[in-house]
């Protein structure tokens, strides 16, 4: 009984302690957020550009859905936008403030 007892409060203990891997979730989160966001404005720019005879229909739709998505990967990857560092401090002073907090 003794040993479920001690088990279970270090177990709270470990919970209230940040992960190590904790910045590299947010770092993370942060760039597929900004990669997502850039995926739609990549998206609403080709739109924009006449492509001729050779489009129209739902094989041009979905071929422009991925061209979208792999440039705003690039772009996210380059980190040159600073959305996904704005992001992540945001999500870290979050943290930063709960843990302070709670």
């Amino acid at each position: 009984m003794e040993i479920l007892e001690g088990s279970t409060s270090s177990a709270i203990s470990a919970e209230k302690q940040p992960k190590p891997d904790a910045p590299n979730e947010a770092k993370e989160a942060a760039r597929k957020f900004e990669s997502l966001f850039l995926s739609q404005v990549v998206d609403e720019m080709i739109k924009t550009v006449d492509i001729g005879s050779f489009g129209g229909g739902d094989a041009e739709e979905k071929w422009r859905s991925f061209l979208a998505t792999a440039v705003a990967d690039e772009i996210s990857l380059q980190g040159n936008t600073g959305i996904a560092q704005s992001i992540e401090t945001a999500i870290n002073s979050y943290k930063s403030a709960q843990n302070q907090g709670g």
